[in-house]
Formats: structure tokens, sequence, C-alpha cells
């Protein structure tokens, strides 16, 4: 199988693995921000809030490396943020157990972090390859110009002598046609023989 059919079936298994790290971040701290106090609806929207600007910040780098233009400095700097929002927030969650508590509640926030990156990352090398592919593909190389080779003078001068010595009294239209040249060059042509003759 080649690696093309696999991308299904790997970006399925990372979308999974995102989702259920965010649902057990939601609830981590959703939990922290009802024991710090926060109302029930600010506490269940603030995950949203922090999690939600891990996906928007990483979908606008995206874009931006789609579309060939720098990133917005905002949207790394918010990307930055929002990961250490959520790594603190869920370790704080588990903090009240002891260390391996806060170790073990901050976890899901990593792989919801980790899981994201890497489905937008494979998102942003298609988008490369494909950029690529489409650049290859209209990139074709230009034909390249045959010279023409003019005739040397010496054949030039051959062909008019065999045309007249059939012909003597053909005009130089007619000469030009049965050497195969403009009647401009086989006047000159003729009028240098008749010189080189006479002399």
């Amino acid at each position: 199988m080649t690696g093309d059919r696999y991308r299904p079936v790997t970006a399925a298994a990372v979308l999974l693995v995102a989702a259920i790290a965010a649902v057990v971040s939601y609830m981590h701290v959703a939990t922290l921000a009802l024991d710090y106090g926060q109302p029930p609806l600010a506490a269940y929207l603030l995950p949203l809030s922090i999690d939600g600007m891990v996906a928007t910040s990483s979908l606008v780098l995206l874009r931006s490396a789609r579309t060939g233009v720098s990133a917005p400095w905002l949207a790394r700097t918010g990307l930055v943020l929002a990961v250490l929002a959520t790594l603190a927030a869920n370790v704080a969650s588990g903090l009240p157990a002891g260390w391996p508590g806060a170790l073990l509640a901050g976890w899901p926030a990593v792989a919801f972090v980790i899981s994201a990156e890497t489905a937008i990352a494979m998102s942003r090398r298609r988008a490369a390859s494909g950029q690529r592919t489409a650049v290859t593909a209209t990139a074709r190389p230009r034909p390249k110009r045959v010279a023409t080779r003019r005739p040397a003078a010496a054949d030039t001068e051959a062909a008019i002598l065999s045309a007249l010595a059939t012909r003597p009294q053909m005009t130089n239209a007619e000469l030009a046609t049965a050497i195969g040249t403009s009647e401009r060059t086989a006047r000159r042509y003729r009028a240098r023989l008749a010189t080189a003759s006479t002399t």
C-alpha cells in the first residue's frame, strides 16, 4: 500500500485522539474554573476559548502557508499563549492530588496540542505538495529555436550558374524562384557573376 492510502486512516486516528483529549481537557478546565469561583456559564465557556485559540491560531498559520504569505504575529503569539494556558490549567486541576495527579491531568492538554498540530501539519504538507505539482505541470520547457542555415555564397553562385546555363535569358524573378531565394539576392549575385566574367 502507498502512503496516500494510509492518509485517511492516519487523519482519522489523529482527529480521534484530539477529540478525546479536547473533551478531557475541557472537563479539567471547567472544573478548575468552578472551583475558583467562576460563574457556571463562564466556567463552561472558558475551556472553549483556550482550546479554541489553539485551533484557530493553527488554522490561520495553515492558511498563511497555503497562500504563501507571512503568518500574522498575533496568530503565533495566540498559539503560544493558548498552549501555555491549557497546559497550566490542566496541571493545576490535578495539583490537589499531588504531582502525579498534576502530570496525569496535564497529559490531555499535551495530547490535544500535538494531535491538532499534527493534523494541521499534514494538511500544510499536502498543500505544499499540491503547489509543487501544479508548478511542475505548468513549467513546460520552452521549445528550442532552430537556427536556419543560410546557404553559403559559393552554393548560391553555383546554383545561379547552373540555372543560367539552362536558361540564360531568365529574369531575376525567375532566377530567384529557380534557386529558392529572394529576387534581390538573385539580382546581386547575378551582377557579381557578370562582373567577374568580364574581368
